[in-house]
């Protein structure tokens, strides 16, 4: 016999299901991310053979440079060798390169993570010598010379308590905040209680999207499974969902805070920023006051190495200003 209660209830249901605001990112597959524990576990293991490799090896320690894209071509990962005997030109840079083929990324959503994951495992792989990782994307532009940034990275040890003042101390540059404007409203896009216990929200920290780590902070993020869990879970307020700006600062400050400056190299505007983006430089604006405004931080003991965003018609007054730049 029909049952006009049931009827009425599986009608609320449906509506009930419709209402519901679906998740409107960019979902990461199950065999994508099948692909990426693989990578990520190859990484790993080989971590463990690096550290025996490179106290064998009499070479020089290197800067990986990982150019994240929003394109669906590729991911690149650029390291150069600043033991060359000559300034190296851009075809040997290129000659160096490893062209990672990309997975569909999406800004606001956990695609990014993986992808900066992506790029840092295959460096891990790749070279036991690369010490440094350098995040950029194709908006930003260097404000000084390669040798300027490795001197910078490898000669002069930031200070800090962690080991004795006889041994260098090297950390990582990456923005580390727990005082962010909306702060509980990005942690809360899942759902009030869905990052606990792993990512209470006093743990819970932001940062800029870029940054430069070294080599155990890398291991640290292709071994993590633990936080991954939380951060790729989907957002249900989509305006305040930003992972890739919170996954490294809370992971890396959760495991080794001592081990972060706080801060990045890489220099942004945030000034009349539209949509949660940044002021894009266009070509007028470029000229050597801006190139010297954006090297300069608040500190005394470093200036920024990078700066975004800067739009394609950007590119031929840099070209101009290519021999101020790399002479620092």
């Amino acid at each position: 016999m029909f049952n006009p209660q049931f009827l009425l209830l599986f009608l609320l249901f449906l509506s009930f299901l419709f209402i519901i605001p679906s998740p409107k990112h960019l979902q990461i597959s199950l065999p994508d991310e099948l692909d990426d524990v693989a990578l990520f576990r190859r990484a790993t293991l080989a971590a463990l053979d690096a550290v025996s490799a490179k106290s064998k090896s009499k070479s020089s320690p290197k800067i990986a440079f990982l150019f994240l894209t929003n394109t669906d071509l590729y991911n690149i990962y650029v390291h150069a060798d600043p033991s060359a005997a000559v300034a190296p030109t851009l075809q040997s840079y290129l000659s160096n390169s490893r062209f990672i083929a990309a997975k569909k990324t999406q800004r606001a959503s956990p695609t990014l993570i993986s992808a900066a994951r992506r790029l840092l495992a295959t460096a891990l792989l790749d070279d036991p010598a690369n010490s440094y990782f350098a995040l950029v994307s194709q908006h930003c532009i260097p404000l000084h010379s390669f040798t300027y940034m490795y001197d910078f990275l490898f000669r002069h040890p930031v200070p800090g308590p962690r080991l004795p003042s006889s041994l260098p101390l090297y950390r990582s540059f990456i923005e580390v905040s727990s005082i962010k404007p909306k702060l509980w409203d990005r942690y809360a896009a899942r759902g009030k209680d869905v990052m606990l216990p792993e990512v209470p929200f006093n743990r819970f920290r932001a940062g800029s999207q870029f940054f430069t780590v070294t080599r155990q902070h890398a291991e640290v993020v292709v071994r993590d499974r633990r936080l991954w869990r939380k951060f790729k879970l989907s957002c249900y307020n989509m305006n305040s969902c930003y992972p890739e700006e919170h996954y490294f600062p809370t992971l890396l400050s959760m495991e080794d805070l001592d081990g972060c400056t706080g801060y990045t190299l890489t220099r942004v505007n945030w000034t009349g920023s539209v949509g949660g983006h940044p002021h894009t430089y266009g070509g007028a604006e470029v000229s050597p006051l801006l190139i010297h405004q954006l090297r300069q931080s608040n500190s005394t003991t470093y200036s920024f190495m990078f700066a975004r965003k800067f739009s394609p018609d950007c590119l031929q007054p840099l070209l101009r200003l290519a021999n101020l730049i790399f002479t620092d």
